[in-house]
């Protein structure tokens, strides 16, 4: 590939979001910043997960995740949800379940539970297309972005 394709990609500014599941039992977090809404009506949230990533399994196997906003205050945050246990990223946080069954984080913009409507694998990435079916809105504040992150996912060349 082109060097300065990657260059290029590098940077783009996304959001930096919080994305969680359930399957059953099994809980998991995972920072996601490939994501965009794909329609207003019905609203409809896409999620781009490697195939490699537990969480992809989890969403899979239930058809639902959430998306959380982070603000620029949590970056700090994100670092629980880059660990290898996934039970222990919600150690210590204020959370609850959502009705589709995924983690609901408390301290945070927002968040957007989504039923699974559409999965699509263009390229290395599967694209998860959710409808989202409920919304918690915890106030106006400047969200967390690829700016204020440098640990975002960029690929190989």
């Amino acid at each position: 590939m082109n060097p300065d394709v990657l260059s290029n990609m590098a940077h783009m500014t996304y959001g930096i979001y919080v994305l969680t599941t359930r399957s059953e039992e099994t809980i998991n977090g995972m920072i996601a910043s490939w994501v965009s809404q794909v329609s207003f009506d019905p609203p409809l949230i896409m999620a781009a997960l490697h195939p490699n990533r537990y969480s992809h399994g989890l969403i899979e196997k239930s058809g639902h995740f959430a998306l959380h906003s982070l603000h620029r205050a949590q970056k700090d945050l994100l670092g629980r949800f880059k660990g290898p246990d996934p039970a222990a990223k919600f150690d210590g946080l204020s959370w609850r379940d959502g009705i589709t069954g995924s983690p609901i984080l408390a301290d945070c913009i927002g968040a957007m539970e989504c039923r699974v409507v559409r999965t699509l694998a263009p390229g290395n990435h599967t694209l998860f297309i959710g409808e989202v079916v409920n919304a918690v809105f915890n106030g106006e504040k400047t969200p967390l972005c690829t700016l204020d992150y440098s640990g975002c996912y960029l690929g190989k060349a």
